[in-house]
């Protein structure tokens, strides 16, 4: 469906009432320059030169209805996370003003200083592990757009969230059940589809010492995500010792071919268990250490339904088949069902002093670890989820990451604010296939591929803040990194180990920032910076093994590096503020995966993509009557791909999955101290999958839409323990993809118990 019009009118209503860009809660926000002054320890830079947004955990259970984590981004400026359904724990990537949906490494997630973000390599599986972190243990979070922070390495190009979740300060407990239906029409699909959550926490704090037990389990029945499928001109003609039969549903795919849609794949039943135990201890009333544990578990089950019929009317999801005359061999994969063991760990341990006097400092160490990996797919015709066989298990234990970062804030004057530090961010690739006589419980067999590497990231920076006088303020920053990668090895069949070269790389990124204050209510704001985005280790070792040799790979693959700038004009009145942001970013080499040959793809280069783009965001409080709220944002961006040798067809051309427009809207209102109701608009311009834009045709499975979802959610309080709520995504039931479906309307209720 389209919405032309959509844009401009939400630009004309956001400039019709009094606007609000949020500030961190409980901090002070100087409108130039975000000088973080909460009480409570923060893992984010005393200073912070760039655009900051922000949500609060009372915002989040009042107005948004959130199963996931990423759930409290949905209304954000310029942001995107390509969640297909409730529970997607492998593909919900981040997107941001000039980074699509395919680029996970352009962006960094943390959890109270924790990574979650997954750089053991770049795209759609690579997703943020948004799991150890539940909604109601959110306390807030915070998005900085833009590398214009030193203290952050070139990953943050796109965006950095950071997670702050709660630490009590006097006994509380929080219980919560929700559930949710969706009803689901696709292509020969018609379907109800349920899930259940069930969250439990507790914590207290006596004298200096803090704990926090959170413990949650999602069962969530997802919808189909995939489709079996083949193209028309595939088919051979004639039909001799072929089965006749009837469902194949004709279409037309994201390149507009002729292609027959023959079942419904993919469809994920998944069962998750997070717990998460956090201490902390004040060993001074100015130095505090913390512990997190986070585990969590996730059984996955993927189904496909056939829509193919015999004479006899039984499914069809194996052989020769003969359609309008046309002969089509069904393989294993089509239908094929697969079966996902995940059990992940994550340690965090800090130290840190907080008095804001001359000198601050934290020392902080994490550990992100695949304790268990395992995905099992048959390699043989399977009549179902637990029909035996042979096939092939995927085992990615030993994978994961580890940081150690000193950083420390430094005050020599009033003037002056130094941020400095020193981190060490790694990661390790561990992956091994096997076929098994029995591909759902067998854990060896015929060796298939294995596929290992490494990188290291060492950094120092230092970023100054300059208050200059009482109108101007600057930051200079820089940050110095060291990069490797080694332990880059690959066997095939049969196959011992062969190894891949080491690389290592220095690079410096400068950063600086200016802010005018032109008068009470206005702030002028310039920000620019460099980041260096480093290939990761699934991007460098790749490739294939002929003759003994490692081919289709780019041992040279370079960095992508990224200019970029913004200049932005902030208003606060009373009732809130308006900002208006241009941006800028120009990137050479960018890192996509390309036709290598007319067979082969591989991560190559691309010369140069340049964006600019501007963003509106506003919020507005007591608009019309007292207690209703109204947050809005608007996002145009003209992303083109400018150079590019290795596929001159994408020159000039939009840049994947980053639409020109995006659009926000969320109308709260509070009318007395029990009811909240909620109204919230989603919008998304058209955008394309491929570098050449040949993907035309976007509402298709594989296709790229544009899309405009409503959300609605109504909220009560029965007392100071008990609520609900509930809800409706996607009430105007849109059907809108990317390369996947996304959920179809969808009704939510929840009940909660505040002790």
């Amino acid at each position: 469906m389209k919405f032309v019009f959509f844009p401009a009118a939400l630009t004309a209503a956001a400039a019709l009432v009094p606007t609000f860009a949020d500030a961190q809660a409980g901090d002070v926000a100087t409108r130039d320059v975000v000088t973080i002054q909460g009480g409570r320890p923060t893992s984010l830079p005393a200073q912070i030169p760039t655009t900051i947004e922000g949500i609060t955990a009372a915002q989040i259970e009042a107005r948004i209805n959130a199963f996931d984590s990423e759930d409290a981004l949905k209304y954000l400026p310029s942001l995107n996370v390509r969640k297909r359904f409730t529970g997607d724990y492998d593909h919900a990537v981040l997107a941001s003003r000039a980074s699509g949906t395919g680029n996970s490494a352009r962006s960094l997630v943390y959890a109270d200083g924790i990574l979650l973000s997954n750089l053991l390599g770049n795209g759609a599986t690579y997703t943020p592990r948004w799991g150890m972190v539940t909604p109601e243990e959110i306390e807030r979070v915070d998005v900085l757009y833009g590398p214009f922070s030193a203290a952050y390495p070139g990953n943050s190009v796109g965006a950095v969230v950071d997670y702050q979740t709660r630490m009590p300060s006097k006994l509380e407990g929080h219980v919560r059940l929700a559930g949710f239906a969706q009803r689901f029409k696709q292509y020969g699909t018609r379907d109800n589809y349920y899930g259940k959550q069930g969250s439990a926490s507790l914590g207290d704090r006596v004298g200096a010492f803090a704990w926090w037990v959170d413990v949650a389990r999602l069962d969530s029945d997802g919808q189909p995500i995939g489709f079996a499928n083949k193209l028309v001109s595939s088919g051979n003609a004639g039909t001799a010792d072929a089965t006749p039969v009837t469902g194949a549903i004709p279409g037309r795919n994201a390149s507009d071919r002729d292609w027959l849609i023959l079942g419904a794949t993919n469809q994920v039943r998944t069962v998750q268990d997070h717990a998460k135990v956090k201490l902390a201890y004040d060993v001074t009333p100015v130095l505090r250490a913390s512990y997190t544990l986070g585990w969590w578990r996730n059984d996955a089950e993927r189904t496909s339904q056939s829509y193919l019929r015999d004479g006899a009317g039984n499914a069809v999801t194996a052989g020769v088949i003969a359609v309008d005359g046309r002969r089509y061999t069904l393989l294993p994969s089509d239908f094929a069902p697969s079966r996902g063991a995940l059990e992940h760990l994550m340690h965090g341990v800090s130290l840190k002093r907080h008095a804001k006097d001359v000198f601050d400092w934290e020392v902080a160490i994490s550990q992100y670890d695949y304790r268990k990996d395992l995905v099992r797919t048959p390699t043989v015709f399977a009549a179902g989820i637990d029909s035996p066989g042979a096939g092939n298990v995927t085992d990615m234990k030993g994978s994961g990451w580890n940081t150690v970062a000193l950083k420390g804030a430094w005050r020599p004057g009033p003037a002056h604010v130094v941020d400095i530090g020193v981190q060490r961010d790694a990661a390790r690739l561990r992956t091994r296939v096997v076929n098994s006589a029995d591909w759902i419980a067998g854990t060896a067999g015929r060796p298939v591929s294995t596929f290992n590497g490494q990188t290291r990231l060492e950094s120092l920076y230092a970023q100054d803040t300059w208050r200059i006088d009482e109108r101007w303020k600057a930051t200079l920053g820089v940050r110095l990194e060291r990069w490797q990668a080694f332990g880059g090895e690959m066997s095939a069949a049969g196959g011992g180990l062969l190894p891949f070269g080491a690389r290592k790389e220095t690079s410096w990124s400068p950063k600086a920032a200016l802010a005018w204050r032109a008068g009470d209510d206005w702030t002028i704001k310039a920000s620019g910076g460099r980041a260096v985005r480093n290939p990761t280790a699934a991007e460098l070792f790749q490739g294939s093994i002929v003759d003994e040799q490692i081919v289709n790979t780019d041992p040279n693959l370079r960095a992508e590096r990224s200019w970029t700038g913004e200049l932005t004009a902030e208003r606060m009145t009373g009732a809130g503020t308006v900002r208006a942001t241009w941006f800028h970013e120009t990137t050479r080499d960018a890192l996509y995966s390309q036709p290598l040959t007319a067979t082969v793809s591989t991560v190559q280069n691309v010369g140069r993509i340049r964006t600019n783009g501007v963003e509106l965001a506003q919020q507005a409080d007591n608009v019309l009557w007292r207690g209703f709220t109204v947050n809005s944002s608007l996002t145009y961006a003209d992303s083109r791909i400018v150079e590019n040798d290795a596929n001159r067809a994408s020159v000039g051309k939009r840049q994947p999955r980053v639409p020109r427009w995006r659009a926000n809207l969320l109308a709260s209102w509070q009318w007395n101290d029990s009811w909240t109701g909620t109204f919230g608009l989603r919008y998304s311009g058209r955008q394309f999958g491929s570098l050449d834009n040949s993907d035309r045709n976007g509402l298709t499975y594989m296709g790229v839409s544009d899309y405009l979802v409503a959300d609605t959610r109504l909220r009560y309080r029965f007392d100071r323990h008990w609520s609900g709520a509930v809800g409706v995504d996607n009430l105007n039931g849109e059907k809108y993809w990317a390369f996947h479906p996304y959920t179809q309307r969808t009704v939510v209720a929840e009940l909660k118990f505040d002790l």
